[in-house]
């Protein structure tokens, strides 16, 4: 790796806190891990610092999993304390949620990013447009009581999100709409979410990365541990601020505000897949 001036070390220091504020703050408002934030700015910084092009975005993801870890807890309890978590719909939806990321781990090695990339843009961008439009199309009155139909909407959230490294919220909070579930709930049980997703994507990373060459000073598995500490508490700071917010918006404003979200979400992942 090559070495740095002090001053550009200082500035990748500045740059990892205001990630960890920016990720930490969109956790508690919109539900999500922050990972959408996360795993491009690492991308960026890991290039910087010269490290092995087979492992760059492995690293990224794995530290976003990570990162999202306590960063969903923190965000969790806030909502939890307002009363926006769905308690029914975690014992429904969380294992299938648990089952997609652990599973999602395991196809990170056969499945082509370019592809993954490209399918979650199309998927957040329809969810974009669905969320401004007037009035949202609902599927059902309520979330699905059959084992089968709440297995297929659930697991999906899982799967998709570990292979991206972000917390779920992109997908899980349309979904959670789409099923009758108002807003606000639906932000703060996709925070819960976003830790079935986060932990056994970053154990099952960790996992793999054990042994492999040319890993970062201070990395578990695929997991940097510097990147982990400065934005993990720079987000966990940050995301009970984002849930308060989210809580003084009215449930318009914030369909607007997570609309918005997604389809810059939508557009950043669509031209990574362009580039690669």
């Amino acid at each position: 790796m090559n070495e740095l001036p002090v001053t550009t070390l200082l500035l990748l220091l500045i740059g990892l806190l205001c990630t960890g504020l920016a990720s930490g703050t969109l956790a508690g408002l919109l539900g999500v891990g922050g990972g959408i934030i996360i795993v491009p700015v690492l991308f960026y910084l890991f290039t910087l610092f010269d490290f092995s092009d087979a492992i760059t975005m492995h690293l990224s993801v794995a530290t976003s999993l990570a990162i999202i870890v306590p960063t969903s807890i923190s965000s969790a309890r806030s909502h939890h304390a307002k009363g926006a978590v769905d308690a029914t719909l975690l014992k429904s939806w969380g294992p299938w949620i648990v089952f997609g990321a652990a599973f999602g781990g395991f196809l990170s090695k056969f499945l082509n990013t370019e592809g993954l990339l490209l399918i979650f843009g199309v998927i957040a961008l329809i969810m974009s447009i669905n969320l401004m439009l007037p009035k949202t199309p609902v599927i059902s009155q309520s979330p699905p009581k059959n084992l089968l139909i709440t297995a297929l909407v659930s697991t999906p959230i899982g799967l998709l999100s570990s292979l991206m490294g972000i917390g779920g919220g992109s997908i899980a909070v349309p979904a959670q709409a789409m099923c009758s579930i108002p807003i606000h709930r639906a932000v703060g049980t996709a925070a819960v979410f976003g830790f079935f997703i986060a932990l056994p994507g970053a154990l099952g990373f960790l996992w793999s990365g054990l042994g492999v060459p040319d890993r970062p000073f201070a990395s578990l598995g695929y997991i940097s541990l510097p990147a982990l500490l400065i934005i993990g508490i720079a987000s966990v700071i940050a995301a009970p601020y984002g849930s308060g917010l989210a809580h003084r918006l009215n449930g318009l404003k914030l369909r607007r505000v997570f609309a918005v979200f997604l389809l810059l979400s939508s557009i950043n992942m669509l031209l990574t897949a362009w580039q690669q």
